[in-house]
């Protein structure tokens, strides 16, 4: 009679034991997908489609949320290496995702989307506008900073060119540059083809000359501080799948190499 309490204490620390390593192998982020958050630090370009995707995401993966912080390429790596925490990376350039790669904060890149740039008015066009010419000397021309890809890009095409611009505010997201020209605050602006589409009756659309000279490519990587590598590893394979490819084009997003 006496070994029957001790049978039933060891039963009870077996138990325990089995439950504490499921325990453990549960909390694991880079396995669990039961009720996870997936941080996703994209450029600002990618907002709309990004959006779509994470949606995707989720209805493929109960219990997963997506939050997506979305700004200026450059501003995404700075928090990156300041520490904060994200387990996927997407930039609006190659040489911004380079500098990440640099300082490790992210795995092997790929690039999954290409954009090029445009000219976009209000819609109806006030101050008439016909493109990078003389027509801009008296409006109010908002455009991205330099530091940032669309601004680098806009800097690159205008001196391929040969055009010297005067904008009145360069901003660090490409949708500030977007919502200025929408709303009237500007008369034009230089945003990505995406920009314009997403944009819609908004705003007008002016094709730039030569615009396909200058071509952005968009990589894609999981961060390497991320514990949920195997998470954040099928965002990565959702954003590059043939279902990834049909969302991006219908935002207006090309092939790379195309």
């Amino acid at each position: 009679m006496r070994t029957r309490p001790f049978a039933l204490v060891t039963a009870c620390l077996l138990s325990l034991t089995l439950a504490a390593c499921g325990s453990s192998k549960g909390s694991g982020g880079a396995s669990s997908s039961q009720n996870a958050t997936l941080t996703v630090y994209a450029a600002a370009s990618l907002t709309e489609s990004y959006d779509e995707l994470g949606k995707q995401f989720e209805a493929s993966h109960p219990g997963v949320k997506v939050t997506f912080s979305y700004a200026g390429s450059q501003t995404l790596v700075d928090q990156l290496d300041n520490g904060a925490p994200a387990d996927v990376l997407a930039t609006a350039n190659t040489s911004t995702m380079a500098k990440a790669s640099d300082k490790k904060l992210v795995g092997q890149p790929t690039t999954f989307a290409s954009n090029v740039l445009t000219l976009i008015t209000p819609a109806g066009n006030p101050a008439h506008v016909t493109g990078l010419d003389s027509s801009l000397d008296s409006a109010k021309l908002v455009i991205c900073a330099p530091a940032v890809p669309c601004g680098a890009a806009t800097t690159q095409l205008t001196g391929l060119l040969g055009v010297t611009l005067h904008p009145v505010s360069e901003e660090d997201k490409v949708t500030d540059v977007r919502a200025k020209v929408s709303t009237g605050q500007a008369d034009a602006g230089i945003v990505y083809r995406t920009d314009a589409m997403a944009s819609g009756d908004a705003v007008d659309t002016i094709p730039i000359a030569d615009a396909d000279k200058v071509v952005n490519d968009y990589p894609i990587a999981t961060v390497t501080a991320s514990r949920q590598q195997d998470l954040a590893g099928r965002f990565v394979a959702l954003v590059t799948s043939p279902a990834g490819r049909q969302v991006l084009d219908a935002h207006g997003f090309s092939t790379p190499g195309q």
